[in-house]
Order: structure tokens, then C-alpha cells, then sequence
């Protein structure tokens, strides 16, 4: 799968103001209410992972959540990633 070009990548976080693009990646930090919620935003953002067979880094902060999202293989940002992040966004 392709490296996206920048106006794509572009594109994408001027429509999805939460993600925020840095270098080769996207990430955004999810909120919950409390480590409960937000341990079950993980399970549901891990079975889309696997759905999809695209696996994003994880880090959990008590009730925050931030994802980052690139495909390592290609060395940038493919579809893969955009489509995962609409996916996690629709978990909220």
C-alpha cells in the first residue's frame, strides 16, 4: 500500500481536527471519565485493530488514551491508518 501524498494527509486532519499529524504519523488522545472507560475504548479500538489487520501504539493514562497511527512497513501514512482512525473515532 502507498505512502500518502501530503495533501491527502492534509485533507484528512483538516476534517478530523482531534488528529494531529507529526512526521510520519497521526495521533490523537481520547478522554474518558474514568480507567474503566477507557480500558474499554482499548478492547474495542484492539478488535477493529485486527479486523482491519493494522495494529496502532497504545498508550494508557488512567482515563486518556493517545493513539498513533502509521504503517512501519511503508515507512509513512497509507490508507490503513486514515481508515483506522475514522474507525476509532466512531468508538467514542
Amino acid at each position: 500500500m502507498p505512502v500518502l501524498p501530503d495533501k491527502e494527509i492534509e485533507e484528512f486532519v483538516g476534517s478530523h481536527r482531534s488528529w494531529l499529524w507529526a512526521d510520519k504519523e497521526i495521533t490523537r488522545t481520547f478522554e474518558f471519565s474514568d480507567f474503566n472507560q477507557a480500558m474499554g475504548f482499548v478492547v474495542r479500538v484492539a478488535l477493529e485493530a485486527e479486523k482491519a489487520n493494522h495494529h496502532p501504539d497504545i498508550d494508557v493514562r488512567w482515563n486518556k488514551v493517545t493513539l498513533t497511527l502509521s504503517t512501519h512497513s511503508e515507512g509513512g501514512l497509507t490508507e490503513k491508518d486514515l481508515s483506522l482512525a475514522e474507525r476509532c473515532d466512531a468508538l467514542t
